[in-house]
């Protein structure tokens, strides 16, 4: 398994001279199983992959999970050239939304005048989609299991956890961690994972002016997977204030508090 991040950023895309070393584009994970690709959100980092893979002819299948809708989730999905690929396929997943209009309805709103010149129908790939409820067991492709567990974020969100040849990587985003007693089904995601992407957009410090916003800090994402006994912890979803001397700083607090700690960045690869 490996994972590559395309965005990394929360809420919107801050690009700029003061966002370089960590990046300025929003949610987007790379997640390779073997010949399998998946792919995690839709932030304005798909445009960047999307590019590399309209130009690699052996990519042309693929699935993409969604953790929620919010725009800073969805900006890339119409720049997504794989979409607009007629040798392309795409399966997209949602597990929030069968009760507002499913998937496919979403995307079609997001799609549509004056919001944007075309719609999803313009598509010229094999595009898919797929609306589960979060908590349910799915399994995308031969040998990959993906458990999902609903998350504490405004109007819902989805975490997933990648199962592949006895190795697993979590993603959970967005959501507030909470300070009492965590969440089984988080805990769950987590449980024994060689990675857990976390989302990190703030420090204590500034929890309580966010409370409610429905995102978490980097001590609380300690705090998850030292109970899970995870083995890397991976901070994501930055908050765009957070420019790289801070990011740094954080980057350096996270490390001493749980060593082997590492903060995404656009392009940094792991290998489990």
């Amino acid at each position: 398994m490996s994972v590559r991040f395309w965005g990394v950023r929360g809420s919107i895309p801050c690009p700029g001279p003061d966002t370089v070393r960590y990046g300025g584009n929003t949610s987007c994970v790379e997640v390779r199983c073997g010949e399998h690709l998946l792919v995690f959100d839709a932030g304005s980092g798909l445009r960047l992959l999307g590019n590399e893979l309209v130009s690699d002819p052996t990519v042309v299948d693929m699935d993409l999970f969604l953790s929620h809708c919010h725009i800073d989730h969805m900006i890339g999905l119409p720049f997504f050239s794989p979409l607009f690929d007629h040798d392309h396929r795409v399966r997209i997943w949602a597990g929030t939304l069968k009760s507002s209009g499913g998937i496919r309805g979403a995307i079609g709103k997001f799609m549509s005048f004056p919001l944007f010149p075309i719609g999803i129908e313009a598509a010229n790939g094999t595009v898919e989609f797929h609306d589960f409820d979060a908590g349910q067991v799915l399994a995308p492709r031969e040998g990959i299991v993906v458990r999902t567990a609903l998350l504490n974020h405004p109007g819902g969100a989805t975490g997933y956890r990648v199962e592949y040849q006895g190795r697993a990587i979590a993603y959970i985003t967005d959501t507030d961690l909470g300070s009492a007693s965590i969440d089984p089904a988080v805990l769950a995601l987590a449980r024994d994972a060689a990675l857990v992407i976390v989302d990190t957009t703030y420090t204590d410090d500034e929890l309580p002016e966010h409370v409610g916003w429905g995102h978490s800090s980097w001590q609380q994402a300690v705090r998850l997977v030292e109970t899970a006994q995870a083995k890397t912890l991976c901070l994501f979803h930055h908050d765009p204030e957070h420019l790289d001397p801070m990011m740094d700083e954080i980057a350096a607090a996270a490390a001493k508090s749980r060593p082997g700690t590492i903060v995404a960045r656009e392009g940094l690869v792991v290998q489990i």
